[in-house]
């Protein structure tokens, strides 16, 4: 089972400062059939605009994956961390037990583009943590960008859950073995391209269950995030 969830449909605000889409129920919009997809709890695309962000806010038993797709975002916690993200970096915010942060665009005229993923911890009430480092997407191949085990060099997240990244070229055909046991989620970055029959577009997601193997082919240049997760 492929269901796709195509862009326009998601949630939508305009904030002036900040326009988001939920692709799961998030603030003030709700969905009682997207409230997440297993662990998977919060995708958010955020265009932040120059000089302007979120204050320091709260946050407790989450682990908070943000992956910057334009521009710049900087970070700072109540551990002490203080950090610039750009893209090719994947930052990881476990926030156990309670931390507090903010997020801003230092920029005076670059919006900040964002994905903001947010997957539920096996674990409640954990020492919060921060971890920062390049990962780039894999060329036509994935590349393994978060997992409960930090295997390949990859961030680490208190779940049994791992994401990869690509980039795709034109006409790339690349798959990806799934246990049909466990659900993934497909998270269309930038292009287009067909997941087996289901076309996506920018923006697009898929849920996928008791699939085994999945099959992408690329119609433009492309940049994927898949999700492989308890089911």
């Amino acid at each position: 089972m492929i269901k796709l969830r195509p862009s326009a449909s998601r949630g939508f605000a305009d904030h002036g400062w900040l326009v988001a889409r939920h692709s799961f129920s998030f603030a003030d919009y709700f969905d009682p059939a997207e409230k997440g997809w297993g662990v998977l709890r919060v995708i958010n695309e955020d265009r932040v605009a120059p000089g302007r962000g979120f204050g320091k806010h709260g946050h407790s038993d989450m682990e908070i994956v943000t992956y910057v797709i334009e521009g710049v975002l900087e970070h700072r916690d109540s551990l002490g961390n203080g950090k610039l993200i750009r893209p090719g970096e994947v930052q990881r915010m476990s926030a156990g037990s309670g931390i507090r942060h903010s997020e801003f665009n230092p920029s005076l005229n670059e919006t900040t583009h964002l994905l903001q993923i947010w997957i539920e911890p096996s674990e409640l009430g954990i020492a919060p943590g921060y971890e920062q480092q390049p990962l780039a997407p894999a060329r036509n191949a994935w590349r393994l960008i978060a997992s409960p085990d930090a295997a390949q060099g990859s961030t680490l997240i208190h779940q049994d859950a791992r994401i990869y990244a690509t980039q795709l070229d034109p006409g790339a055909d690349l798959e990806f073995q799934l246990d049909p046991l466990r659900l993934a989620y497909v998270q269309l970055v930038r292009g287009r391209l067909t997941l087996n029959d289901v076309e996506m577009s920018s923006g697009d997601g898929a849920k996928i269950a008791a699939e085994s193997l999945l099959r992408f082919i690329a119609a433009e240049d492309s940049e994927a995030l898949l999700f492989d997760l308890p089911g």
